[in-house]
Order: C-alpha cells, then structure tokens, then sequence
C-alpha cells in the first residue's frame, strides 16, 4: 500500500484525504500515461455519492486537458465500468466511490484495458505525480484537446449483458412467459446506491416478483442503515414477507450478501461454499480449487475439504483474490464480505452477477439458500475493529504479538487469531475464531486490551 492507493484505490474523507485537485492531477497523469503514442480513450462511472459529481468533473477536466476523451456512464456499478473497459476498447475504466464507506468519504478506483485492478507500479506512479516528482505534464492545445461523451448506453449494454447471462440455461423452446425466475419473490436491499437503476430491471426483465428497498439515493444515504454491511435491515424484510430469499448489495454494488427463506445471512463463505460445489459438479472448477482469503471462516476450509475442494487463502481484498486466480487459472474465489469473482463471466467482484448466479444454482439444484448451505458448519468468530494511530506500529508492537502468540497455542486445532491492518482505513482489525462465542469473546479482549494498554489505540 502506498501513501495514497490502498488495496482498492485512493480513498478518503472528500474534500479532506481526497480532493478535486487530486482528482484533476490524477486525471493528466492517466491522459500523458496511455497517451503516448494514441489519442487516450477511457471511461468513468461513479456511485451516488454528492462527492461525485465533484470528482467526476475534476477528473474529467484533468483528463481532456491532457488531451484524452473522456466517456461517462454517471452512476452505475464498480463491476460495470470493469466489464465496459474490457468489452468495449478502453484504455482505461475510473470508478469513483468508496464502496461501503459512509457518503462524506469517496474514491478512485483504476481499472486497466483488460477489465483488473490496474498495476500496483502505475499507482505509485500517481502518487510521485501527486507529490510533485514527476515534471509538470504538459497541456492539449487546439484539436488535441479532448473531449467529454454521454455514454449512459454502457449501463444498459452491462445490464443486457448480465441478463443473456441468466437465460443462457433456460431451454431454448421456453415461452417468454415464463422467464427463468418466473414465480420467485426476491428482495434487493440496493444500499441507495449504484444498483438502484440497474439491478431491479435485470430481475424483473428475468421474470422475478422484486421487492425493492433501499434504492432512493439522495447523496447523502448511500449506505446509511443498509446494504450488504446492514444485513438485518434485509434479514426482517424477508421474514415479515415470506419470501423465497434476499440479495444486498454495497454501495457500488461490487459485493453481495445474502438472505435465505428464514431470515438468515448467507455470508461470502456460504456463497463460495454453494458456487464451489456446483460448479465442481459441472467440471466448472479448474482444480478443483476455490481462492478465498484469511479471514474466511476455518468451517469453509474444513467443508471443502469433505468435497474434495481445496481452499486457496491470499492475503485479505480482492485484489490478492484476483491476482491468485488469474495466475493459476481459477475460476471462483472470494471474501467472506460478499466480493466473488467469477473470472469466466467478470474480472472483478460482481454483487449482481454473484446474486444471479446464487438464483441458478438454486433453480438448478430445485432447493433454497438454506439448503444448499447446510453442508458448511461455520465456527462462532468475532471481528473487532480498534481505531488506531499508526497501523504498523500497533501489528508489530513485540506486547501485541506476543498476545496474538497466547492465543493461538491455547488454539491450535481449534480455531484461530488474526490481526491484520484495515487497507482502506486507520484500523487494526482483530479476529478470532473459537469454538464457542464466548471463547472468542476471550481472546479478542485480551489482544484489544494490549493495544489499549500500549497506547495504540484512538479514543
């Protein structure tokens, strides 16, 4: 991680950690970047954060001052501007959003011509540029200027996209009348973000009886009390409605969780351990191995196990995920927070998509949410975050790692402690998994209360 660029772009308070001039800077240095022998072409979605409009217009000035045209598709998804980028020649994707943060904070995420992450090397490029150790980039001038497109059409080429995907199992001779999700009653909690315009039409137009919530964004509620990171908010509404199951998406809708028949929240663990299985019995599955990362729960290990699945773990986001499938040929992989690739359809975490492919395992296999996961017993764990002043400093304190030590010998075989750093934010996350909650409980305080002790902590 640089000074700027965590592990899914810059990201920061707007107008604090991240400002419009940051985002007219970024923009040249993109433009002089891929512009060195072509007219630069590159595109931008946002979320619906009010910050957006700020930073899409910064960018977009930065962008054709430098000499690049610049195609924006306004509010759409994170994995839209992903898949547009790769299917439709662009240079370069930009999405501006902060995924599950709060609306005062925003990003900017870089996604390069084959739809990925782009290189970790051209960020910290950006960042010399930022900190004024690159030689000020020279203007367009006359025709070279570039130029700002509407290109809203995108959205709806990434929505049509998703929707041939659904129906590609439907028999052929099936009447339009009955469209593959034809009497299902399915909720979408939208997070009042960026799958507000585009996720409840792909359900209705594949024939599902939709209960939209949570998608009235006015700038300042995009994952306010909801969304994939407020799942009871979604986990009443499918209890007080009777319905067949839910799907909540984060605020770019990268991420999707899950609620079954019962209320329940189907985790990314569960979605892994569902797609896994049904994709090992299609010969879908290349090595019969699923990418997930540390923080996926010791239960999904186990339960691949049993199914004869190995269970790949990278270091936590889902950049280290896609990179891990991507150099061995993978198929499926994921985090426990909802991001899941599938690398034959996506090249990033898709909520959507991940919510549709959850919808053909089920009609496939004729069984619920619930069913599918029964196989996958998860052991009790506990995540606690610890604001802190120095993310390093408090991981590599000798008193903090010592504790983590105690706690994992009295372990061993049983569970496990993780202390990691927050890429996105000043947090140190600590996690344990035991056999019973109040274990957990145990050694997650210990481990909290040296970082206390040792003044690492903020408040």
């Amino acid at each position: 991680m640089g000074r700027y660029f965590g592990t899914d772009g810059f990201r920061g308070e707007a107008n604090r950690q991240l400002t419009a001039e940051h985002a007219f800077l970024i923009g040249r240095f993109l433009a002089w970047h891929f512009g060195k022998d072509h007219k630069a072409k590159l595109v931008i979605g946002k979320d619906t954060r009010r910050s957006g409009d700020m930073l899409e217009s910064a960018l977009t000035a930065g962008l054709t001052a430098g000499g690049a045209d610049v195609y924006l598709l306004y509010v759409t998804t994170t994995p839209s501007v992903s898949w547009v980028v790769r299917t439709e020649g662009f240079d370069c994707g930009i999405m501006i959003s902060a995924s599950h943060n709060p609306y005062y904070d925003n990003g900017i995420k870089l996604i390069d011509a084959q739809g990925n992450k782009i290189a970790q090397e051209i960020e910290a490029a950006i960042e010399r540029c930022l900190d004024g150790e690159i030689p000020e980039l020279s203007f367009a001038h006359g025709e070279e200027i570039g130029i700002a497109i509407d290109y809203s059409e995108g959205r709806s080429h990434y929505a049509e996209y998703l929707t041939q995907l659904a129906l590609r199992e439907a028999p052929e001779d099936a009447a339009a009348s009955h469209l593959p999700f034809s009497g299902y009653e399915i909720a979408l909690d939208c997070s009042n973000g960026s799958a507000s315009a585009i996720a409840p039409q792909i359900w209705e137009a594949l024939g599902a009886h939709v209960h939209v919530i949570n998608a009235n964004p006015d700038g300042l509620n995009i994952n306010r009390n909801c969304g994939s990171t407020h799942m009871e908010v979604l986990q009443q509404y499918v209890k007080d409605n009777h319905l067949q199951a839910g799907f909540a998406y984060d605020g770019d809708a990268d991420r999707c969780l899950a609620v079954d028949e019962k209320g329940d929240v189907v985790d990314g663990d569960k979605i892994l351990y569902i797609c896994g299985r049904y994709l090992k019995e299609r010969g879908r599955l290349p090595g019969d191995t699923v990418v997930a990362t540390v923080m996926s729960n010791i239960g999904l290990h186990k339960a691949f196990e049993e199914e004869g699945i190995q269970c790949m773990a990278t270091a936590v986001g889902d950049r280290y995920v896609d990179e891990k499938m991507r150099e061995c040929g993978y198929a499926l992989g994921g985090e426990q927070s909802g991001h899941i690739i599938f690398s034959e359809f996506a090249r990033t975490g898709d909520g959507i998509l991940t919510s549709l492919m959850l919808m053909e395992v089920m009609l496939a296999k004729k069984q619920s949410l619930r069913e599918l996961a029964a196989g996958l017993t998860i052991f009790p764990q506990l995540l606690v975050n610890v604001r802190v002043c120095d993310k390093q400093a408090a991981k590599n304190d000798p008193d903090v790692m010592a504790a983590v030590e105690v706690c994992s010998q009295e372990l061993a075989g049983n569970g496990r402690m993780l202390v990691r750093e927050s890429g996105t934010e000043p947090l140190i996350r600590v996690m344990a998994e035991a056999p019973t909650d109040a274990l957990c409980r145990r050694y997650v305080d210990a481990v909290v209360e040296i970082l206390h002790k040792r003044g690492h902590a903020v408040g």
